[in-house]
């Protein structure tokens, strides 16, 4: 039944009035928006474990809900995606496609390309031409073999296949290549390169294709005159924008530079009016009104205050909300029931066996003519065989053009759907970069004193900034003053990498050498307080310091972690603890940065080449920091709390290298048991099925109780030795070490208290075995210090030794000899 679009009113005046919703078009555009996001998301959750990109999910949703799958039952296609829905749906999808693509024109650093080197061009012009050319071979077959193909021009039906072939999606990739952790190795920094040559070309070829096509094969024939002038018009259109337009946003960014404290709505609507207006002048030459959008992206200034504004404020909306609706409706106007026969699919296997061969082969082949090894190559062939968004407007355009019909449309989105499909799983399969932990030396302090002529390295993590005074403050302190004794340092800032694609933004400009971004931040925002300030220190202090970035998934964050400290030899990895602690008069305040992060210290812990340690912030140092070199006054007093164990002997070390310091008081507290009886009556016992959140771990290997209590012995006298007169050392005996242990840390008398993990305990630890953990990964003493509402004022620095021999840990039980000896199939963890 014929509708007239005049006749369709936006909203019912609802059921009871006897209105149907579904005749109208905002109601029925609600439900369609959503039918489309809840499938997509739910095919995005499936397609995880595959670490497919979520572009794959919205095309495939479309196509679910589209006339492939779900749309065969005519009554619901009817109802549901009626045929007077379309352009609404497409319109509202249209001004999600055009903030995005203004986003991707936000995003691309034209500077940083010009920059790349020349290696990636020749690749990215092997992985467009190769492709382009096979193109025009695929479109003359199609124009034989594709009903109404032959009725468009030859030249705009091979500009447009060529396009479609020759295409990488860089945003795509980018995703992809975070996922694989390839985006800073060798490969993943040509695909970068690469791909960004490529999108800038894509741009540049889809624009002639649009000028060329004109109405397609409807309507009289145009003089090429036409496309001329298009051409032109973009052309100049284009110098208007970087000569006229670029200046005055050059100019708004400053205004709105952090030094003016605020960033003016006005100029932020005025941005977002910009975007439409540069549409619809593209719109009105008879280009695209997204062409329009991308090049004045193109003239934001990247990597300021002003452009990051930006992206916060309409990235969301655009990316989770209106950009699935373009995706999905590409799916809805493809039908697979097109295909049909043996001629049509056999198509299809040609179109993508020669998108895959000329991508591949021709990429490969110029890779391997510029020396890059042949395994690299061919993964590089297959990582720029990627296709996406670009893609996708390249189909719809040539769809809405009259280039492409139905048929060959459903078969280069099913093209474009495979070769993105594979590009993950294959590149596992040829590629992954030697990643894995060769912990067979163990890293600890302990070993590293035994020579002052090796230095000390240090891996300092941050996410925040609230960190950084007390960061350096811990890490100048453990500086000794001796010449010989060198400090290096490499700080890694943790960036979350999330769905959003502006996560990944960093990629292009953080791209230099090393594992992952060992290089200068970006000068922006905290990157650049954090770059900025430790370098400060690094003069400052005479310290070795190189700044480093991870960009991940919080899951997969401690990979980075371990392989950095693993590449660069690292004695100690010092991590961040997910609460902050700030008092404020008489009020004491949290701060709880995720459980994400909670977990990335767990699998650090677990799975590190060496000792770690992880710091409880309540302002160490009163948020100065300490000033760096000999001359500094003792300002800091440390406490380090031994009750025995190799994490507590680790923590003595530390404590030892801080009293080295001239600006640092350090008092060692051993605690002995008072009851030396007790020592012999207890035992615990593995409990694999109690829960470890909410119960402490101790290592599973068998130790001999009395040889530990000997390492202790020698480790304080050793200490005593080396430090006379430098360390203060305290004896306590008790029973109640929790009192004991509070009532220090609330006397303030400590700006930091150094306690070991414990996972090879004493007995005194050992009877806290079964207390209820609020934070297990910090061991029995450091989870005491770390509990809220108790009116502790001092930091705290949890230490765990690295040794393999401790690495398998599970929660315990308490049991007495006397049962242990009861039971013969008991086996305990430690005799205590």
């Amino acid at each position: 039944m014929a509708v007239n679009i005049t006749s369709i009113k936006a909203s019912s005046n609802g059921v009871w009035e006897g209105d149907n919703p579904l005749d109208y078009a905002f109601p029925l555009l609600i439900l369609q928006t959503t039918l489309i996001l809840v499938l997509s998301r739910l095919l995005a959750f499936l397609f995880k474990p595959l670490r497919q990109p979520k572009v794959i999910a919205e095309i495939v949703g479309g196509i679910i809900l589209g006339p492939s799958a779900f749309g065969r039952n005519q009554v619901y296609m009817h109802r549901v995606f009626p045929k007077w829905s379309s352009p609404i749906l497409e319109s509202v999808a249209s001004i999600g496609l055009l903030f995005f693509l203004f986003l991707v024109g936000l995003e691309l650093d034209l500077n940083s390309i010009r920059r790349t080197g020349k290696r990636a061009f020749v690749i990215a012009a092997a992985g467009i031409s190769m492709p382009f050319i096979l193109g025009i071979g695929i479109a003359y077959v199609f124009r034989k073999a594709v009903d109404g193909a032959d009725k468009v021009g030859y030249i705009q039906y091979v500009v447009f296949m060529g396009v479609a072939l020759s295409i990488t999606a860089f945003p795509v990739l980018a995703r992809i290549l975070a996922e694989l952790k390839l985006l800073t190795t060798r490969v993943g920094e040509t695909a970068m390169a690469a791909a960004a040559f490529n999108d800038v070309a894509a741009w540049i070829l889809l624009a002639l294709a649009i000028a060329l096509a004109g109405n397609g094969g409807d309507g009289p024939h145009k003089s090429p005159l036409i496309s001329i002038w298009v051409l032109l018009s973009g052309v100049a259109f284009v110098a208007f924008m970087m000569v006229a337009i670029k200046p005055a946003m050059n100019w708004v960014a400053r205004r709105c530079s952090p030094e003016q404290d605020t960033v003016d709505e006005a100029y932020i609507c005025l941005t977002l009016g910009g975007v439409l207006v540069a549409g619809f002048v593209t719109d009105f030459i008879g280009i695209h009104a997204i062409f329009g959008a991308f090049v004045f992206g193109l003239t934001i200034p990247k990597g300021g205050d002003f452009a990051e504004k930006l992206i916060e404020r309409i990235e969301d909306f655009v990316t989770g909300l209106l950009l699935p609706l373009y995706f999905a409706s590409s799916g809805l106007k493809t039908d697979v029931a097109k295909i049909k026969g043996g001629k049509a699919w056999g198509l299809l296997v040609l179109v993508i066996t020669t998108a895959c061969t000329g991508k591949i082969v021709g990429t490969f082949t110029v890779a391997m003519m510029c020396m890059i090894p042949a395994r690299e190559s061919i993964t590089l062939g297959v990582l720029m065989n990627t296709k996406g968004l670009v893609e996708l407007i390249v189909l719809n355009i040539g769809k809405e053009k009259k280039v492409l019909n139905d048929e060959a449309f459903a078969i280069l989105v099913l093209m474009a759907l495979f070769t993105t499909f594979i590009t993950t799983p294959t590149v596992m399969a040829i590629y992954k970069p030697a990643r894995g932990f060769s912990a067979r030396v163990d890293r600890r302090l302990q070993s590293a004193s035994d020579t002052t002529k090796d230095e000390l390295r240090v891996l300092a993590c941050v996410h925040g900034p609230g960190s950084i005074p007390s960061l350096i403050n811990l890490i100048e302190s453990t500086r000794s003053t001796n010449k010989a004794s060198k400090l290096k340092l490499y700080i890694m800032h943790l960036v979350e990498l999330t769905e959003r694609s502006s996560s990944i933004i960093m990629v292009q400009r953080l791209r230099k050498n090393g594992f992952p971004f060992i290089n200068r931040l970006r000068r922006s925002g905290f990157h650049d307080r954090v770059a900025v300030t430790f370098e400060a220190y690094g003069q400052l202090g005479q310290v070795n310091v190189t700044p480093t970035t991870a960009v991940s998934p919080l899951p997969t964050m401690h990979e980075d972690i371990c392989h950095v400290a693993e590449d660069k030899s690292v004695t100690m990895i010092i991590l961040p603890f997910h609460k902050q602690w700030r008092r404020f008069n008489d009020h004491e305040e949290v701060e709880n940065v995720g459980h994400g992060w909670r977990g990335v210290n767990q699998r650090v812990l677990k799975e590190a080449p060496c000792s770690v340690a992880v710091l409880l912030d309540r302002g160490y140092g009163g948020g100065a920091q300490m000033t760096p070199g000999p001359t500094s006054t003792a300002v800091q007093k440390v406490c380090v709390m031994f009750f025995g164990g190799p994490d507590d002997r680790e923590a003595l070390e530390l404590g030892g290298r801080m009293a080295e310091h001239p600006a640092v008081n350090v008092t060692v507290i051993t605690f002995v048991q008072k009851n030396e009886m007790d020592d012999l009556d207890l035992v615990l016992r593995p409990s694999p099925n109690k829960c470890r959140e909410s119960n402490y771990t101790f290592t599973t290997a068998i130790t001999n109780p009395q040889n530990e209590k000997e390492h202790d012995l020698t480790t304080v006298a050793e200490l005593k030795t080396r430090w006379e007169g430098m360390v203060e050392f305290v004896e306590k005996t008790g029973s109640n070490i929790i009192e004991q242990v509070v009532a220090i840390a609330k006397s303030g008398e400590y700006d930091l208290i150094v306690v070991g993990k414990g996972r090879c305990p004493s007995t005194m630890v050992a009877s806290l075995a079964e207390r209820h953990a609020e934070h297990p990964e910090l061991g029995p003493i450091g989870d005491v210090l770390a509990s809220s509402g108790q009116g502790i004022a001092s930091s705290v620095l949890v230490i765990q030794q690295h040794d393999m021999a401790h690495s398998e840990e599970l929660p315990v039980s308490k049991i007495t000899r006397e049962e242990a000896d009861n039971k013969k199939d008991v086996e305990p963890s430690h005799l205590v």
